[in-house]
């Protein structure tokens, strides 16, 4: 089973599948200028019921939770949420999500345009280099991407997961993204700027909370099934 996958359509039409990971600290670990509106810092517990024990997860009833910010965590992913913010009580939901938008587009941009320092600086050492390979062989065929991330249409936690003292958590992009390929004379070879490609990835990050060090790292990417 492969561990790692991207679908790049968004950037080579379907061409080049990558390994991915970044770390995030620098965004996830900050504020972004929402800090008027009411975060969700931690699941709330479910109302304890005379009938039954109250149940392990946010809410009974609604399929998914939703933030101040308009950030949802679906409902299965509650549990996991709740134990990483057990053990670090600093995790706020809301900035962590609002964070993986910011990298996201941050992580795009530099592969589109082969900032190869920016992707070291963002990337664990064994993604770098499936992003190196992945733009040299793009300079050495004279290609030329020409994206941009529309919009992010959603962001949302899909799962998380406390093992030991590791944490992670999967986050589903729902973006649109215009996408050009232009040879070394600037022609269009491929791709259109007028008609955005929907884009639905599902994206994992992990952060060992038993430490000093902050940094979330981008383990996994996968196109979402649906």
């Amino acid at each position: 089973m492969e561990c790692v996958r991207v679908t790049i359509e968004i950037v080579l039409l379907a061409m080049v599948a990558l390994f991915v990971g970044f770390r995030l600290y620098a965004v996830l670990g900050q504020r972004t200028g929402h800090e008027q509106q009411r975060p969700v810092t931690r699941p709330e517990p479910a109302a304890a019921k005379e009938s039954a024990p109250a149940p392990a997860t946010v809410e009974a009833a609604p399929e998914r939770r939703e933030a101040a910010s308009g950030f949802v965590y679906e409902e299965h992913a509650a549990s996991g949420i709740r134990a990483i913010v057990s053990a670090d009580q600093s995790f706020d939901v809301a900035r962590f999500l609002e964070g993986a938008q910011s990298a996201y587009r941050m992580i795009l941009e530099a592969f589109w345009k082969g900032d190869r320092e920016e992707l070291r600086y963002l990337t664990s050492r064994e993604v770098f280099g499936a992003f190196e390979a992945a733009i040299a062989e793009r300079e050495a065929a004279g290609h030329v991407l020409d994206n941009r991330l529309v919009t992010i249409e959603r962001a949302v936690i899909e799962d998380a997961r406390l093992s030991g003292k590791v944490a992670e958590i999967e986050v589903r992009f729902d973006a649109d993204i215009a996408a050009v390929t232009r040879d070394r004379e600037g022609t269009m070879i491929a791709g259109t700027l007028t008609d955005a490609v929907p884009t639905r990835e599902v994206w994992t990050f992990r952060r060992n909370l038993a430490g000093d060090d902050m940094n979330w790292l981008l383990v996994e990417t996968d196109a979402a099934m649906d």
